[in-house]
């Protein structure tokens, strides 16, 4: 299948899925690209070279980082403080890449290789025990750590929606349950009263 815009713009997106951009992920941000309906200047993990490739390939003048939504900063990697955590679960909630372990009440922990540094894990720590360390310059320029990235961002959106789904079914099923029974109770009712007249007519 060949590459739509979009497919290529995503592909030169850093994939932090961070939503400095203002979109929810890289891929809606490239589909905004794609359409006109956002510039190319949104991405700060992206930076200055991000702007330029993207500007390169879609034969748009080079212009300076919007740093209304970011500045361009060296990538960095989440780490949680074991000491400090109290096992929430906030941070797994937030972290857009399944890149956090653990459960509740347990101590969490972030796998190195599989942060992609979008630092949404910070402001959800409710006792702030997550820093944030220099990120490999391999791995920040690793196109294959960004593909993965993607993949897991996907994956991850795939099983938010169908637990969404789940809930939504559940509670339809459980709203239609207790309605049920209210409405017999009402048809019932409804005849007892029929009948009732009925009696009582001469």
């Amino acid at each position: 299948m060949t590459p739509t815009l979009a497919d290529r713009i995503d592909a030169l997106l850093p994939q932090t899925q961070c939503e400095q951009c203002g979109f929810h992920g890289c891929r809606p941000y490239a589909d905004a690209i794609a359409k006109g309906e956002a510039g190319i200047d949104r991405c700060p993990p992206g930076g200055h070279v991000g702007i330029e490739r993207l500007a390169a390939m879609l034969d748009r003048p080079v212009v300076p980082l919007d740093t209304s939504r970011g500045i361009e900063k060296p990538r960095t990697l989440a780490r949680v403080v074991e000491a400090d955590c109290i096992g929430c679960t906030k941070c797994i909630q937030a972290c857009p890449v399944d890149a956090i372990v653990g459960a509740a009440k347990m101590m969490h922990a972030v796998i190195d290789d599989l942060c992609t540094g979008c630092e949404l894990c910070v402001p959800a720590c409710p006792v702030d025990c997550i820093t944030l360390d220099p990120m490999p310059l391999a791995q920040a320029d690793d196109r294959g750590h960004a593909d993965a990235a993607r993949i897991r961002f996907v994956r991850r959106e795939a099983r938010l929606g169908r637990e969404r789904a789940a809930r939504e079914a559940q509670l339809a099923t459980s709203k239609t349950d207790v309605a049920a029974p209210t409405a017999r109770n009402a048809v019932l009712e409804a005849l007892a009263r029929a009948k009732a007249r009925k009696k009582d007519s001469p």
